[in-house]
């Protein structure tokens, strides 16, 4: 009997996205216990920081220099792939596969890396107009809150389908930003959640669009309600 592999059901564009940041976690990890790099390897994962990582001074050098070179504009896409901590990078790895399953299966792949960039690349840009503490942005979580906005829509539709509440596919966002909120008034740490919002809001936003049923579905789904 041949054995099934855990990421048959996984849309490819997740397993490459959650391969890319294990890889890169797992040098960064292997440099801070000085196993892999050598002494000076310790300071690779601060390096990549700023070489890679997000901030509003990157959006203001852009508007006021003019500035569309490839280093500034990777920087809008990147900071996704370089985390914090090896735990940090863990959970983002765990709800990436846990959401990606599960949406996968209701969107179409190129639909649902349409939802993915447009969620990192615009929750950057949200972050740059935002926080005015010129605070790094870095780590998947916005776009994994675009990718919670699509298990929303696919969840309203579900509910709707079976006559239940719809308002309970909010449960989720709602759970993960009172625990972030508790996080971030009792530990502290970096203000991430105006771009993690923004991943959510974006991401709602474009699955009437690009989610199950598409532009077609939307446009019926107009009228029947104008009716």
């Amino acid at each position: 009997m041949q054995s099934e592999s855990p990421f048959n059901s996984i849309p490819p564009v997740i397993v490459i996205i959650v391969l890319a940041i294990a890889g890169i976690e797992a040098v960064m990890t292997l440099a801070e216990m000085v196993i892999a790099g050598g002494g000076d390897a310790i300071g690779w994962r601060i390096a990549a920081l700023d070489k890679y990582a997000y901030s509003p001074a990157v959006l203001d050098w852009i508007v006021a220099r003019g500035d569309m070179s490839f280093g500034m504009l990777r920087r809008f896409v990147t900071y996704a792939f370089i985390h914090g901590s090896f735990v940090h990078a863990l959970f983002a790895i765990v709800i990436l596969l846990a959401l990606g399953k599960f949406v996968g299966d209701a969107w179409n792949p190129v639909s649902l890396i349409l939802v993915l960039l447009a969620s990192t690349i615009l929750a950057a840009v949200a972050h740059g107009l935002l926080d005015t503490r010129n605070t790094p942005l870095y780590g998947a979580y916005p776009t994994i809150y675009g990718l919670i906005g699509a298990y929303t829509y696919v969840m309203w539709l579900r509910f709707k389908r079976e006559g239940k509440n719809k308002w309970w596919a909010f449960r989720l966002i709602g759970v993960l930003l009172a625990v972030q909120l508790f996080f971030g008034v009792t530990l502290g740490g970096a203000p991430h959640w105006m771009a993690d919002v923004s991943g959510f809001v974006i991401g709602l936003g474009l699955s009437p669009i690009l989610g199950p049923g598409g532009w077609t579905g939307f446009l019926k789904r107009m009228r029947h309600r104008s009716n």
